[in-house]
């Protein structure tokens, strides 16, 4: 046997380019689980690692928003959340809806800002914004604690009681607005590559995106006083997970389950159709950011 045969038998992996477009590899990416928790720690660690007030600010932005909100939707702007208290109102709809904005502005920007570690070891490219999902879940959890804290809060001040056995549609929920902000993040991400300017844009537009979701009003509301503008909430998928959050949690607007199926469609497609470039741009990207 030559010199070239015997090295050849000896490889342990052999690293080839990706030629299936839908390729998510999850078998290598099981064999990299330690690299992708290890990312999760780093980011749930390195973040607020030099604040002065670390983890908290994962409650002081969900609360303050929704005091904000209160003031100026529900106080100046009149708007009614019928018998739920219009602060719990608002931080329902801002829970859920933070975990997909930041699933989606943190994924955007995965290639030009891992270019260093993209360009010097191979690991699944699409473990870095799985991981970013993974961590945000976390973040969510701690959210959630809070308003946990106010639902009871608000128990005790005689609110009824408005959960039931449709919490266990709450998990689904949040897995789709995983999946819809990791799929839209890729999509961005792949695009940032060329045109940077998107960077930009990113977080402006989410700031537009949520006031076209129906997170600090009813979906119905929009739907009665401007009718014109109605169909721009109805075609949204985001509108009705917010929506379809504050039914399961407060038992304030409406379960739709049409658009939860329109939802899951959109999700799916999102999904696949960012995976197609992601995998497409990690082959090339490292050329052109």
């Amino acid at each position: 046997m030559n010199k070239p045969e015997q090295f050849a038998e000896e490889w342990l992996f052999e690293i080839r380019p990706k030629n299936n477009f839908l390729s998510l590899n999850l078998k290598e990416v099981w064999r990299y689980r330690d690299l992708l928790f290890l990312f999760v720690k780093r980011d749930i660690v390195t973040v607020y690692k030099q604040t002065v007030l670390g983890p908290l600010w994962y409650l002081i932005q969900p609360l303050f928003t929704a005091i904000t909100f209160t003031i100026i939707f529900n106080n100046v702007a009149g708007i009614e959340t019928g018998n739920i208290p219009s602060f719990l109102f608002n931080l329902s709809g801002i829970i859920i809806w933070n975990y997909f904005a930041t699933c989606l502005t943190e994924t955007s920007d995965t290639f030009k800002k891992n270019a260093a570690i993209f360009g010097k070891v191979y690991f699944p490219r699409v473990i870095m914004p799985l991981s970013i999902v993974i961590t945000n879940l976390v973040k969510l959890g701690i959210q959630l604690l809070i308003f946990i804290s106010f639902y009871v809060y608000y128990l005790c001040k005689g609110m009824p009681n408005a959960i039931s056995e449709t919490i266990l549609l709450f998990p689904f929920l949040v897995i789709v607005m995983g999946f819809l902000g990791l799929g839209l993040g890729m999509i961005i991400s792949s695009l940032v590559t060329k045109y940077r300017d998107l960077t930009f844009l990113v977080t402006f537009g989410v700031q537009l995106l949520m006031y076209v979701s129906a997170v600090m009003y009813p979906m119905a509301l929009i739907q009665k006083k401007l009718p014109q503008w109605g169909w721009i909430i109805e075609y949204n998928p985001l509108a009705y997970v917010v929506e379809t959050s504050r039914y399961i949690l407060l038992r304030e607007g409406n379960l739709s389950y049409f658009g939860l199926l329109y939802t899951l469609v959109f999700t799916i497609v999102i999904f696949l159709f960012g995976l197609v470039i992601f995998n497409q741009t990690e082959k090339k990207f490292i050329d052109t950011v």
